[in-house]
């Protein structure tokens, strides 16, 4: 028996007899004798050497998946969505499963582009469904049992405002930090945090998670044992690193008050009164008084801008919402980019539209096609990004406007450049005139521009039915697309990269935009820079 299992045999018996003796005497209760029992079978579990017999569960996962081969894709997905979605999280941390798939698809049995996107879609996914139980069980719950754990009616408050003010900031850094990655989105639905301030942080977390761990094992395949203990150390390596920047900044908004430095200060001094600690207070005080205090100053503004970019609320919510439009619409339009350079032929999904829209053809449908078609034209949406960007400019919204306008002119010359590198031919038998190469689709990239219209109109004006006019501009955006497909002009994956295309573009700029015209406004105010 070695040392580890002496010690933990002690305990386990320390443990088991102090609980039950407390329970006799009536100062604990059944809840905590039943905790104290579970941690002693854990600990006799150890002591007796069951788990050094238990299968690696690092081997077990690894074969399986390359028995799977292109199953990999179910398994893998299906563990990025339990993490979150069942807790498994607690158990079983999902990056090593992701940096697994990564392996597989290092090896060729997967493709590793749809891969990250199936992890990322499963983990939103994930996320949603935690967030969602949290949002209908978790309040009630937690009010009716949480008294056993400590969590009073006053803690819950406190939790709730935290995930008001920082709750976007907990979700995106949380998702690569086990732990906080399980419980934070049910905790985000208990909290009362609403939907629309929660997965605008979940999809920007989940990409950069799915995509982190997914390359990680595509790169390093090779050293995949390596690569799995280094994502572990680093996850650890990464909850250190967060916990000390939440606590600079719990230290730097406590030093902000003159009172509290001058308290700092007071006790420093008398500790380097010390003997024993004279020598280090004379290279620390001059250190502090010359060096960091200065440099804080100087780091505070555009730290302080940075933080609040990841904060719910104004800003924050603005700025990370069109930052997981565009990466949601990038993605989109690399990966189908990416099958169609390597193979410009049908994908499965351009084979069943195409069959569909053959079916459904009739004269009368056909009319309105080609009307609902022109509006995703060249000329009709630059004509309303004109005219548009005029009244936007009229009403004061140059920022706004100058944005469309830019947005406009990218997006065309995305979809010119993407044709000529692509060279994808287009589909035989169309009943409109086409020209040029077929992906990706210029109707359904500059179609998008219409629920961008909508958006920066609703947002200049404050139109209280807001939500009905975008939903009307998606309507017509992805009817444009569809009929492009109908009449034989496009493919379905020319449609789907031309709206990924546009919508990627948009974020992009929308979010350029939200920066520089939120520190133009602050600098031409006089306020400092905070969000």
């Amino acid at each position: 028996m070695s040392l580890g299992q002496v010690i933990a045999l002690v305990a386990a018996a320390a443990i088991a007899g102090g609980a039950i003796d407390r329970r006799v005497k009536g100062k604990v209760g059944n809840e905590r004798l039943l905790l104290a029992l579970v941690v002693t079978a854990a600990l006799l579990t150890y002591v007796t050497g069951l788990l050094d017999k238990l299968p690696d569960p690092e081997k077990v996962i690894e074969d399986v998946a390359v028995a799977l081969g292109p199953w990999t894709y179910v398994l893998v997905g299906g563990l990025a969505f339990l993490e979150t979605g069942a807790f498994v999280g607690l158990v079983a941390p999902g990056e090593f499963a992701v940096i697994v798939g990564g392996v597989v698809a290092a090896q060729g049995e997967i493709d590793i582009v749809p891969l990250i996107g199936l992890v990322w879609f499963c983990a939103i996914a994930g996320d949603s469904v935690s967030f969602y139980i949290g949002q209908r069980l978790g309040r009630g719950f937690l009010e009716k049992h949480g008294g056993k754990v400590q969590i009073t009616p006053e803690r819950l408050e406190k939790v709730e405002d935290y995930f008001e003010r920082y709750g976007g900031r907990t979700i995106l850094i949380g998702r690569f930090i086990g732990l906080v990655r399980a419980l934070a989105p049910f905790i985000a639905g208990s909290s009362g945090m609403t939907y629309r301030g929660f997965i605008p942080y979940s999809i920007v977390g989940t990409g950069l998670w799915a995509s982190t761990f997914c390359m990680l094992g595509y790169i390093f395949y090779r050293s995949f044992e390596q690569v799995a203990g280094i994502a572990g150390k680093a996850t650890v390596a990464f909850g250190f690193v967060v916990a000390v920047v939440f606590g600079t900044v719990w230290a730097y908004r406590k030093l902000r008050q003159p009172g509290e430095r001058r308290k700092l200060e007071a006790w420093l001094d008398r500790q380097g009164r010390r003997p024993l600690l004279r020598p280090v207070a004379f290279v620390v005080r001059p250190l502090w008084r010359r060096v960091l205090l200065p440099l804080g100053r100087l780091l505070a503004p555009p730290v302080r801008f940075l933080i609040h970019r990841v904060t719910p609320g104004e800003l924050g919510l603005e700025f990370t919402t069109a930052i997981a439009i565009g990466a949601v619409g990038f993605y989109v339009f690399a990966l189908y980019a990416l099958i169609l350079a390597r193979d410009p032929g049908l994908t499965p999904a351009d084979g069943t539209f195409q069959s569909t829209a053959l079916e459904l053809r009739q004269s009368f449908l056909t009319d309105v096609a080609e009307v609902v078609s022109a509006l995703g034209s060249l000329p009709v949406t630059g004509l309303a990004v004109l005219v548009t960007a005029g009244w936007l400019w009229w009403k004061r919204g140059r920022g706004e406007a100058i944005m469309l306008v830019t947005a406009f002119i990218l997006i065309y010359i995305a979809v010119h450049v993407a044709k000529a590198e692509i060279g994808r031919p287009r589909p035989a038998g169309a009943l409109v005139g086409t020209e040029g190469s077929a992906f990706p689709s210029g109707h359904a990239a500059y179609a998008t521009l219409y629920v961008w219209i909508a958006l920066l109109a609703g947002r200049v004006l404050g139109v209280v039915s807001q939500v009905g006019i975008v939903v009307v501009a998606l309507v017509l955006g992805a009817a444009i697309g569809f009929t492009r497909v109908y009449l034989g002009a496009h493919y379905w994956s020319d449609v789907a990269g031309g709206w990924g295309l546009g919508f990627g573009l948009l974020g992009l700029c929308s979010a350029v935009a939200l920066l520089v015209f939120h520190v133009g406004q602050n600098e031409s105010d006089g306020v400092p820079v905070r969000g």
